[in-house]
């Protein structure tokens, strides 16, 4: 589990074919991995990734088919820039929203609006996702957790402060782009509870 506050950004340092699937390799000069240790999930863009070599400044994960075509990592290149996110721990604050890493979609930006010091940008979600991004509710963009501060069927609306804008990848991000999107768990929770509480009367 993550919380979706970015900690540090990293860069795609190789991208090799593997098999049918990828492994990539993330560095991160600024020391933020150094106590990173064989096995742990480490989310990358709200991609939640193994690792399973260590590098210098970096580790090595594989990514599977499945991950390339339901996120965005299979358009990743060498150089890149990328959100990092280390697991959550017992001592660490939960200062976003539970986030597991599991991407639901892939979104795109439809919309960028300088606001005083900060941005209003606005995506489109897929179809099967957008019943689950609420006015007030959470959202996890690139592994970013997000308030939405509209909705307009599969649009949505957020306002990006100062530091967010500088200090993820969302400042290189331009109209068109494509984002990962993972939607609040509890809503996903409700649905299915609701479901199961329909199934029963059916019964």
């Amino acid at each position: 589990m993550f919380t979706g506050i970015i900690e540090a950004q990293g860069r795609i340092a190789a991208v090799e074919a593997v098999g049918g699937d990828v492994r990539m390799t993330i560095v991160e000069a600024g020391g933020y991995l150094a106590d990173a240790r064989l096995g742990d999930s480490i989310a990358v863009n709200g991609v939640c990734l193994t690792a399973v070599v260590f590098v210098e400044n970096g580790f090595v994960a594989d990514l599977s088919a499945e991950t390339l075509a339901a996120t965005t990592a299979g358009e990743w290149k060498v150089g890149q820039t990328v959100n990092l996110e280390k697991a959550l721990t017992p001592a660490k604050p939960l200062g976003g929203h539970l986030v597991s890493g599991h991407v639901d979609g892939v979104g795109h930006l439809v919309e960028k609006l300088e606001d005083a010091r900060g941005w209003r940008l606005t995506f489109e979600a897929p179809g099967p996702i957008a019943r689950y991004i609420a006015r007030k509710g959470s959202i996890t963009i690139d592994g970013i957790s997000l308030t939405v501060n509209a909705v307009d069927h599969r649009h949505f609306g957020v306002m990006i402060v100062p530091h967010t804008w500088t200090h993820t990848s969302l400042g290189g991000l331009t109209v068109g782009g494509a984002v990962n999107l993972e939607v609040d768990l509890i809503a996903r929770y409700l649905e299915r509870l609701l479901a199961a509480r329909e199934e029963d009367k059916s019964i």
